[in-house]
């Protein structure tokens, strides 16, 4: 597995969201932002809408819950026809029971963190994952500054999953575009949401290859 950009709809136009993911069809993933209004302030997509998305789309759709009964919650997506369900390791109740129901409905199961949330109380928990998502701005919103900070979460994040020897991907999220993704590359991510930095583009596609360019420059 390579570097994958994973762009975030939470930017395009909700009017049309089918044709905004047909401006993307370099993307290897299209990320969908779920906010219930109560784990953030913010209120987005529901099952329903993403259902409707993903018959609208041959991408594959990773959603992101950003809600607070994730364990309740979360097949509702998988049933919707996404192929990856990422929750928030703050709002699951039973982690590692959510990860292996995603998965045995035939879903990829990741689990999500936000920047103060450190990756070594859950390291135990990497085999069950096949994603992690660390979080580089506080989740909520679009368009935020990339948080530097993050960086070494997200080295000390691959170490451990070079140390349980799993092929975990490592996704981050926030501020992620041109002038960041290259610091991201070479702490060890390798799936990388984009929102502003594609949907603000001119040409959204050519600025997924230009961000796949500059982080396969960059990895180890």
């Amino acid at each position: 597995m390579g570097i994958q950009i994973t762009p975030s709809i939470l930017n395009a136009d909700f009017g049309a969201l089918a044709a905004e993911v047909a401006r993307i069809p370099s993307a290897d993933w299209v990320h969908v932002d779920v906010m219930d209004n109560h784990f953030v302030p913010n209120l987005t997509f529901g099952p329903t809408m993403v259902e409707a998305l993903a018959r609208a789309t041959d991408v594959p759709l990773d959603a992101h819950l950003m809600i607070e009964d994730a364990d309740r919650n979360a097949l509702a997506y998988v049933e919707a026809g996404c192929g990856s369900v990422t929750f928030h390791v703050e709002a699951a109740r039973a982690p590692v029971r959510l990860a292996r129901e995603i998965r045995s409905h035939g879903a990829r199961a990741a689990m999500a963190l936000k920047p103060a949330t450190p990756i070594e109380p859950y390291a135990d928990l990497l085999p069950e994952l096949d994603m992690v998502l660390v979080m580089t701005v506080e989740p909520g919103f679009g368009g935020q500054k990339f948080l530097d900070l993050c960086l070494p979460k997200i080295r000390r994040t691959r170490e451990l999953l070079a140390r349980h020897g799993v092929e975990t991907w490592l996704q981050v999220d926030g501020g992620v575009s041109l002038e960041t993704i290259e610091r991201c590359a070479e702490a060890g991510a390798d799936v990388f949401v984009a929102g502003s930095a594609v949907y603000s583009a001119d040409d959204p596609d050519a600025m997924v290859t230009r961000l796949r360019e500059a982080a396969e420059a960059a990895a180890p």
